[in-house]
C-alpha cells in the first residue's frame, strides 16, 4: 500500500481519496472525515510488443542451451513415451498384470476385430490388421498407461458410411446385389495415383482396372484413415490439443449414443439375414427401418434363429460378467465362445450352401504388402476425415485424463494427439481403418491389472497370432454371430436412455445439449449430430450469460459483530436477514459485461434496480416538466388576482426543501406535490413511504428513491470489452444525470485495465483524465466503497452526487 498524507499531517497505510476543493466539508452541520478507501500499489508492467516476444522466442530456440544434447534427449523422451517409462519398468511388480491384460484383451480383440470390420464395410482381416497396428504404435507413443486403442464403434459406422457412398460413385455395386465380396468386377476410376492408375502423370486418364469391391473399400477406408491422422498431428504441431474440452462429456455421451442407435439399426440387416444395401444422405435412420419393413417376408430363418440364440447367450452371459466382475479376477471371454460354437456349426451344418447365410469368407494368413491410399480420393473425404479426426482425438483424450486422475498421474493432450495420429497414418499404409480409444476395452484392462502400455504389445502378440495362424479357420462364421457381438457391446450406450431422469434432475441443460446431439445422430445424420451438439453448447454458454441476472445484495450480519459494515454481502432474494445501507445500493451482475449482452446488462440492472430506474426517472422528469409549463399557461390566462394568487403558491412549492440529514433531496424545478398520484408509494432508504408524508415533508414525486449511491459487484465480471466499457460509462452517466453516484467494487485487474483503456476514468467531454475519478470510483471491496459513499454523503450535507468526486 501507499502511505499517504492526511489532513493532520500524519502518514497512514492507505491512500485517502479527497475532494480537491475543502470548502464542501463546511456544507455539513456534522464533523465528519471521508472515509479513506484502500489502494493497492501495482506492479510496473510492460506490455512487450508482439514483435519483441517472436524475436525472443526465436532466440530462446536457437541457443545453445535449447540445442543441446540434453534438450535433444529431452525431446525425444517426451516424443516416445516408452523410452522413458520402460527403463524404470519393475518387472516383479508390473509384468504378471501386463501379461494378463494384454492376453485376456487379445482374445476379446479377435472376435470384435472381425465384427467392427462389417460395421466398416471392409473385409474381416483388416479389421484385425487395424488393432493389431494400433497397439504396437500406440504402446511406443501415448502417454497414457491404461487405455486401449483399436477399433471403435461410432468410428467405424463414420468410415463404413463415407466408404459405400464413395463405392457408389465408382460405379461399384452393393455387396448385397452382388455375388459377395469375392467377386472380381471391372471398376473405372479417374485421377492420377492409387491402386491400378497410371503414374505417367496424367490426371485425366481413364483406366479400367481389375478390382473387386473389396479393394477398392479398403482403399476410400484408409485414405480416409490417412487424411484423419495427418489432421489430428497438424493439430498436435498447433498445440490445439485444448480443443478437447469444448467437447463436454453429455456431448460425447449423446453423440455416441445417438451413433450406437444407428449403429444398431444398421445390424438389424445382418440378423435377419436381408440383402440391403446401406442407406446414405440424411435421415438414414428412417430410410433403413422402411426397408427393413418392406423386405421383412424375405428374413433368412437361419440367421435369424442363429441371431436370437447368439443373444439369448451373450445378453445374460454379459450380464454376469459385469455383476461379478469385483470377484471374477479377468472378465470370461463368452464372446470367443460363441465365435468358435458358431463358426464349428456353419462349418459342419454347411449353411452357406443349404441356406444362404452370408459368411466371414476367406481370410488370408500373413500381411498384404504396403499401399499408398489413394491420393486422388483425399478432396472427396477431406470434411468426413475432419469429423473423424476430431470426434476419435476427443473420446481418446477424455478416457486417458479420466484413468490417468484415476490412477494419479498426468497425461500430455498433445501428445495424445501425436499417438492417434500416427495410429492413423502409418497403419493406412497396411490397409487398416480408422481408430481411437474404446471404453469397453479400457475398462477390461484396467480391470485385469494393467500398469503400463506393455499390454498393448502382448496384445499385439496374440492378434499376430491370429493373423499367421488361426484366421483362415473362421471362413465360415455367420456375419449375423458377428452382429450380435456389435449389438450386445451397445448395451452400455444404449443404456443411457434409462439414466434420462437423473440426468434432468442434475442438470436440465446439459440433458437437453445430450437429447439434441442424441436426436441429430440418430435421425438426421451421424456426424451432423456432433457439430450440432458443438453449436448448441455454445449457445448455451452464451444464452446464460444473456439471462444473468441483476441483484440487490445485503450485509451478512453475524451476532457477535459490531456496528459497522461487514465484507460479506449475499442476495436479498435468496437470504434471509441481510442488513442494507441507507442511502446506498448495492448490485451485483452475475456475468460477463461484453458486446453481447451489454444492452441486457443494462435492462437487468435498471429493472433490478425499481425506484432507481434513470430512464424512467428523466421521463417521469419531463412528463413533470411538461405539466408545470401546461399549468403555467393555464394560470396565465385567469385574472391577476388569481394570477398572483398562485404565483404565491408556486413560489412557495419552489422553496421546499427537506430537512438535512433526512436523505430526501427535492430538485426545486419539479412540481408541486399536488401533481402526484394518490397510488404512489416511494421507496426511502428501505422503508415504504405513503403520500401523505411526502406532502408532510414537502417532497417531490422525485422522492420515489433516498438513494444517492449505487455501488456495482464486478466479482463476477470476468472482462470487459470496448462495448462493456461503453454500457459501465452510459449506466453512470444515467444515474449521474438523476443524482445518483455509480461506484464499482470487487474489480479484477483485468477488468480495471479495460475500463482504464476504454476511458472510464476520463472527462467524455475534452477526453481528460479526471483526478482521483478512479481512486473514488473503483474500490477493492464493497465494504470500503459503501464507507465512502455515506462518508461522501455526510461531507456533501446529504446531497447524492458530485461529479468532482464520483
Amino acid at each position: 500500500m501507499l502511505p499517504v498524507e492526511t489532513e493532520d499531517g500524519d502518514d497512514s497505510g492507505s491512500t485517502a481519496a479527497t475532494p480537491d476543493d475543502n470548502d464542501d466539508a463546511e456544507v455539513s452541520p456534522h464533523t465528519c472525515t471521508l472515509h479513506t478507501p484502500l489502494i493497492l500499489e501495482e506492479w510496473g508492467h510492460k506490455t512487450e510488443p508482439l514483435s519483441a516476444q517472436l524475436r525472443r522466442r526465436a532466440k530462446s530456440l536457437c541457443s545453445s542451451s535449447s540445442c543441446s544434447a540434453s534438450r535433444a534427449k529431452a525431446l525425444l523422451l517426451d516424443s516416445v513415451p516408452i523410452l522413458r517409462w520402460l527403463p524404470r519398468y519393475r518387472v516383479r511388480e508390473w509384468l504378471l498384470g501386463d501379461v494378463m491384460s494384454g492376453v485376456i484383451v487379445g482374445v476379446l480383440l479377435v472376435p470384435q476385430s472381425i465384427a467392427y470390420s462389417l460395421l466398416a464395410g471392409q473385409d474381416p482381416v483388416y479389421g484385425l490388421y487395424t488393432s493389431f497396428f494400433s497397439s504396437v504404435i500406440y504402446s511406443l507413443l501415448g502417454s497414457s498407461r491404461h487405455i486401449s486403442v483399436g477399433i471403435f464403434g461410432v468410428l467405424c459406422l463414420l468410415v463404413g458410411q463415407v466408404v459405400d457412398r464413395e463405392l457408389a460413385l465408382a460405379g461399384y455395386p452393393s455387396s448385397e446385389t452382388s455375388a459377395g465380396n469375392l467377386t472380381i468386377i471391372t471398376g473405372v476410376i479417374e485421377g492420377e495415383g492409387g491402386l491400378g492408375v497410371p503414374s505417367n502423370g496424367t490426371s485425366a486418364a481413364t483406366v479400367a482396372l481389375t478390382c473387386d469391391r473389396s479393394c477398392y473399400a479398403i482403399l476410400v477406408g484408409a485414405t480416409v484413415t490417412f487424411t484423419a491422422g495427418v489432421y489430428q498431428v497438424l493439430m498436435g504441431l498447433l498445440q490445439v490439443g485444448f480443443v478437447s474440452v469444448f467437447l463436454s462429456g453429455y456431448l460425447l455421451s449423446g453423440f455416441a449414443t445417438g451413433a450406437s442407435v444407428t449403429i444398431l439399426t444398421s445390424q438389424l440387416k445382418y440378423l435377419l439375414g436381408l440383402k440391403l444395401p446401406r442407406a446414405q444422405g440424411w435421415f438414414t435412420l428412417v430410410k433403413t427401418w422402411v426397408s427393413l419393413l418392406r423386405n421383412l417376408p424375405s428374413t433368412n430363418l437361419c440367421d435369424l434363429v442363429t441371431s436370437l440364440v447368439c443373444l439369448l447367450v451373450l445378453v445374460p452371459a454379459k450380464e454376469l460378467n459385469d455383476r461379478f466382475k469385483s470377484k471374477l479376477p479377468a472378465p470370461i471371454p463368452f464372446e470367443l465362445f460363441v465365435v468358435v460354437v458358431a463358426t464349428v456349426a456353419s462349418h459342419f451344418g454347411r449353411f452357406y450352401e443349404r441356406y444362404g447365410s452370408e459368411v466371414a469368407g476367406a481370410i488370408p494368413t500373413g500381411f498384404l504388402p504396403p499401399q499408398a491410399p489413394a491420393w486422388h480420393l483425399i478432396p472427396n473425404v477431406a470434411v468426413d476425415a475432419f469429423s473423424i479426426a476430431l470426434v476419435g482425438f476427443a473420446i481418446t483424450v477424455s478416457l486417458s485424463e479420466m484413468f490417468a486422475k484415476k490412477h494419479g498421474y498426468k497425461v500430455d493432450a498433445n501428445q495424445e494427439m501425436y499417438a492417434i495420429g500416427f495410429c492413423n497414418i502409418l497403419p493406412a499404409f497396411f490397409r487398416c481403418f480408422t481408430t481411437s480409444a474404446a471404453l469397453t476395452k479400457t475398462l477390461v484392462k484396467e480391470s485385469t491389472g494393467c500398469q503400463t502400455q506393455l499390454s498393448a504389445l502382448v496384445t499385439a502378440l496374440v492378434l499376430l497370432l491370429v493373423l499367421l495362424l488361426i484366421a483362415p479357420l473362421f471362413y465360415s462364421l455367420q456375419k449375423s454371430v458377428l452382429a450380435v457381438i456389435i449389438v450386445v457391446n451397445l448395451r452400455g450406450a444404449l443404456r443411457k436412455f434409462t439414466e434420462l431422469p437423473l440426468m434432468w434432475r442434475s442438470n436440465r441443460i446439459d440433458t437437453v445439449i445430450w437429447l439434441v446431439t442424441a436426436a441429430t445422430s440418430a435421425l438426421v445424420n451421424t456426424e451432423l449430430g456432433l457439430l450440432v451438439g458443438v453449436l448448441v453448447s455454445a449457445f448455451c454458454v452464451l444464452a446464460r450469460t444473456q439471462r444473468a441476472a441483476a441483484v440487490q445484495l445485503g450485509r451478512v450480519v453475524r451476532a457477535s459483530e459490531s456496528a459497522g459494515t461487514g465484507e460479506l454481502y449475499e442476495d436479498l432474494g435468496w437470504y434471509r436477514g441481510l442488513q442494507t445501507h441507507p442511502g446506498v445500493a448495492v448490485f451485483r451482475y452475475e456475468a460477463p459485461i461484453y458486446y453481447a449482452n451489454q444492452a441486457l446488462f443494462k435492462r437487468a440492472l435498471y429493472g433490478a434496480a425499481g425506484g432507481l430506474d434513470p430512464v424512467r426517472e428523466r421521463a417521469r422528469r419531463c412528463k413533470q416538466e411538461k405539466r408545470k409549463g401546461q399549468t403555467k399557461l393555464e394560470k396565465a390566462t385567469l385574472t391577476s388576482t388569481t394570477r398572483g394568487q398562485n404565483g404565491s403558491e408556486d413560489n412557495e412549492a419552489a422553496v421546499a426543501l427537506s430537512p438535512v440529514g433526512s436523505g430526501v433531496l427535492v430538485d426545486a424545478t419539479f412540481s408541486s406535490p399536488e401533481h402526484i398520484t394518490p397510488q404512489e408509494v416511494v421507496l426511502c432508504s428501505g422503508e415504504a413511504v405513503s403520500q401523505q408524508q411526502q406532502q408532510h415533508r414537502g417532497a417531490s414525486s422525485s422522492c420515489r428513491s433516498s438513494i444517492h449511491t449505487l455501488v456495482l459487484d464486478c466479482s463476477p465480471v470476468l472482462f470487459l470489452d470496448s462495448a462493456g466499457v461503453g454500457a459501465l460509462k452510459e449506466v453512470r452517466k444515467d444515474y449521474g444525470e438523476v443524482g445518483v453516484c455509480l461506484l464499482l467494487a470487487c474489480c479484477r485487474p483485468s477488468v480495471t485495465k479495460s475500463l482504464e483503456a476504454g476511458g472510464y476514468y476520463e472527462d467524455e467531454e475534452n477526453g481528460k483524465g479526471v483526478p482521483h475519478r478512479k481512486v473514488t470510483t473503483t474500490f477493492l471491496s464493497i465494504g470500503d466503497a459503501v464507507l465512502y459513499a455515506q462518508s461522501l454523503s455526510l461531507l456533501n450535507g446529504g446531497s447524492r452526487y458530485r461529479d468532482d468526486c464520483c
